[in-house]
């Protein structure tokens, strides 16, 4: 997977794994880094998937309509590309934590849905429901932040609402934090995200 990795000046810090959203690149969220842990490694990933000639992560049937079968072999394929990205770097494998907008934040909520160490924690700016009806993995001792707008006219509150329903009915720890706003990703929740940091 196309990707950038910069290494950090902490080695017990986690790496951010970086997650555009749709029609981004693994440039897009750099800044959101340096606000987070600039101590930390950066793994900025793009996704392999192009809609229209706009990067994704996985395909989409309509807007808000996932391609399942899509979206279960692109989560392993990230998943994947963690384990042999962790090899090359040497960055400890159990200490990610992904920070993900739209699409991003969907494919990063599908690994913690399909992968009970895919991640240590996610940081999550606007996420759907990636599956419905499927039991998720114990995730006793992740944290997960969620960050939504209220007038959100592609992610209804609800679907933020149920999604951190069944995060924390899997046993994570999840901060729902509100925005009154719609789909754009704000300087005010990137802050209260790195607050929760």
């Amino acid at each position: 997977m196309k990707h950038i990795f910069q290494k950090g000046s902490d080695s017990s810090k986690p790496t951010l794994l970086l997650l555009h959203g749709t029609g981004g690149t693994e440039q897009d969220l750099l800044p959101l880094a340096e606000i987070i842990d600039q101590d930390a490694n950066v793994l900025s990933v793009r996704g392999n998937i192009l809609e229209n000639g706009m990067p994704r992560f996985f395909k989409r049937l309509a807007e808000g309509v996932f391609d399942e079968e899509d979206l279960i072999f692109r989560t392993k394929e990230l998943n994947e590309f963690l384990d042999e990205a962790a090899e090359k770097y040497e960055f400890d494998r159990s200490n990610i934590i992904a920070i993900g907008y739209s699409n991003g934040a969907n494919i990063a909520a599908s690994l913690l849905f399909h992968y009970k160490d895919a991640l240590k924690g996610a940081i999550l700016h606007h996420p759907m429901v990636p599956r419905r009806g499927i039991d998720l993995p114990d995730l006793s001792g992740k944290k997960v932040f969620i960050a939504a707008g209220t007038n959100d006219p592609i992610c209804p509150a609800e679907e933020s609402e149920e999604l951190n329903t069944l995060l924390e009915n899997a046993g994570a720890e999840v901060e729902l934090h509100w925005e009154n706003r719609g789909h754009q990703l704000t300087m005010s929740e990137v802050k209260a995200a790195s607050a929760w940091y």
